[in-house]
């Protein structure tokens, strides 16, 4: 069984058109495999939460191919072997913070008592046990992120994405917060790639890539076994 999750070869993904396109990611040849830690780091604008979104499967390519070897077609990968922790606010409203994360467990197919275990286990995890019964509109957006988290984990992914995953949190909650994040990973086996601003975060990660106007330069410092 082949080791490889994704698989991109020249991706390319433009927005608007003719003289006014703007290429999000141009030309990006890329694999994840079944372990990796990888950090995505560059400026505002360089093209990561467009590389995390193609490999999520919520976005196609223009040009070029995406795959996911060992993980099924795209339709297939949310909510079930890909996970994604969003930047920005992607709680449900009307739903509690507990609702939130056990809801990806339960759309798999989950009885409840799976979907709610798991979802109670990841909230303690990330430091939300306590705010299970509020809704999103009660939380800070350091809060609402872990919840986010939480959430992802919750569902038990074999590829988790997450899109500045501390940047609503100060410095050492955020090294906590992503200590408990690459632990999870380790006890899980899951791959996990994270796009982040943070020299000290991307520090951690033993595979880092960078991005700069679109143009992805991939660095191994040291893969995972």
């Amino acid at each position: 069984m082949t080791d490889s999750l994704v698989r991109a070869r020249e991706v390319t993904r433009t927005y608007g058109g003719g003289s006014s396109s703007v290429a999000g990611l141009a030309g990006a040849s890329f694999e994840i495999e079944a372990g990796d830690r990888i950090a995505i780091v560059g400026p505002s604008g360089s093209g990561k939460s467009t590389l995390l979104h193609l490999v999520a499967g919520v976005d196609r390519p223009t040009e070029g191919t995406i795959e996911w070897p060992a993980l099924g077609p795209a339709e297939t990968l949310r909510p079930g072997p890909v996970a994604m922790a969003f930047q920005g606010p992607s709680l449900l409203p009307p739903l509690t913070v507990l609702e939130n994360v056990e809801l990806p467990g339960l759309l798999m197919g989950w009885d409840e008592d799976r979907a709610r275990e798991a979802a109670e286990a990841a909230c303690r995890r990330f430091d939300v046990a306590e705010l299970a019964g509020k809704l999103p509109e009660e939380l800070s957006g350091g809060q609402t992120q872990r919840a986010g988290i939480a959430r992802a984990v919750a569902a038990e992914p074999r590829l988790l994405l997450a899109d500045e995953p501390t940047g609503q949190q100060d410095r050492e909650s955020g090294a906590r917060l992503m200590g408990e994040l690459l632990a999870w990973a380790d006890g899980s086996s899951a791959s996990i790639v994270v796009a982040t601003h943070d020299p000290a975060i991307a520090e951690r990660f033993p595979i880092r890539w960078a991005l700069e106007g679109g143009r992805l330069r991939t660095e191994v410092v040291l893969r995972s076994a």
